[in-house]
């Protein structure tokens, strides 16, 4: 791995601890305050965005499993598992995830992604277990 790719997979890999430590001034360092991101048929600016899902209150991530990465250019592609539990209750599940990154400047600018909302959600006990209808 050259050391620019290298430098990026390590910033990615901190970012994503971020979700487990809460630690946002570790993610000021990595993520630009302008970053654009893109998904759930969404986009927005700003690190005001991740800093509020780094720090959702009633959940807590205990702990994060990268299942695969893939680093080239300015790109980092990343699919993940998150054990969450739901404060109120305890109740715990993991959520599933791909997420795709730009970075410049040792700084993620731009990351595209999804994850299982609705698992997560019916995992926690707070949407039913049988499929909803249309």
């Amino acid at each position: 791995m050259n050391g620019e790719r290298e430098r990026n997979v390590e910033t990615v890999r901190r970012y994503l601890r971020t979700f487990v430590t809460k630690d946002l001034a570790e993610l000021a360092e990595v993520v630009a305050e302008d970053v654009e991101i893109y998904g759930s048929g969404t986009a927005v600016r700003g690190r005001q965005f991740v800093e509020r899902a780094v720090s959702s209150p009633g959940l807590t991530v205990l702990d994060q499993e990268i299942v695969e990465l893939f680093a080239a250019g300015d790109r980092v592609v990343v699919s993940f598992a998150q054990t969450y539990r739901y404060d109120a209750t305890g109740a715990t599940t993991v959520q599933s995830g791909c997420k795709m990154y730009r970075l410049a400047g040792g700084r993620i600018v731009q990351f595209w992604g999804e994850q299982d909302t609705y698992g997560l959600l019916r995992g926690l006990g707070l949407l039913p277990d049988e499929p909803i209808p249309f």
